[in-house]
């Protein structure tokens, strides 16, 4: 008989209360308003969008990658994986609490990869940092912005205005990164306004699928092109 899920933690959030379940040694689960959003037993697209989003820096000198959401870490495990020891990781989560889980109950999940030695997490909005490294002015650009959010591009993300999803969003992340740098996201399923906004904006873009792990999720492949100005919005 499969064990009862066991309510271990809860917050109130905008979204609804957000909750981490655990049954048996390794299988979590976390919800909001009662719906699952991460799965233990099931992060092969999260660990797909880590190596594929750092893929091409396994050799570089001092990559810089900013990471947009924690989850359970299992995206940041794979990066870190992926990067040198040499690398800076930027990891920006929303919900406090779930950096704390990450150091606690969830930590030996991923080996306690928030506590690397290259890492730094800020707790905040993502799409606010990316506007910092837009700027002309920044001191330094990103060689890849990873999106591994709650909820990913979908077919009603505003084409202009969405924070993260819109094409003003898109053209500020490719500001922000270095040329043939990398914008990965993950995503629930494939929204095609969202692979042609990439498109628009520049970047010379694919889709991945992991397979098991959530059959619809996709992972979103962009890179810059080196030496190529700014899109228009």
């Amino acid at each position: 008989m499969a064990q009862p899920w066991q309510t271990i933690d809860r917050v109130p959030t905008d979204a609804g209360l957000l909750e981490l379940r655990q049954r048996g040694e390794r299988d979590f689960l976390i919800t909001v308003g009662g719906q699952v959003l991460m799965n233990s037993m099931a992060n092969r697209s999260e660990v797909a969008l880590g190596q594929l989003a750092c893929g091409h820096l396994t050799h570089s000198t001092h990559p810089l990658v900013l990471v947009g959401g924690l989850g359970m870490g299992f995206t940041l495990k794979a990066v870190l994986d992926t990067l040198p020891v040499a690398a800076r990781v930027v990891v920006v989560e929303l919900n406090p609490v779930v950096l704390a889980w990450c150091r606690g109950p969830l930590s030996a999940l991923t080996g306690n990869a928030v506590a690397d030695a290259r890492v730094s997490v800020e707790i905040g909005d993502v799409a606010q940092l990316i506007r910092r490294y837009a700027k002309d002015d920044a001191p330094q650009k990103l060689d890849a912005v990873i999106l591994d959010l709650y909820t990913g591009p979908y077919v009603r993300s505003h084409k202009r205005d969405d924070p993260l999803y819109g094409s003003i969003a898109i053209n500020a992340t490719r500001s922000a990164l270095k040329p043939e740098g990398v914008f990965a996201v993950w995503g629930e399923d494939y929204d095609a306004g969202f692979a042609k906004r990439l498109t628009a904006a520049g970047f010379v873009a694919s889709r991945h699928r992991s397979g098991r792990g959530g059959a619809g999720h996709v992972v979103y492949l962009a890179r810059k092109g080196a030496g190529a100005g700014k899109a228009a919005s």
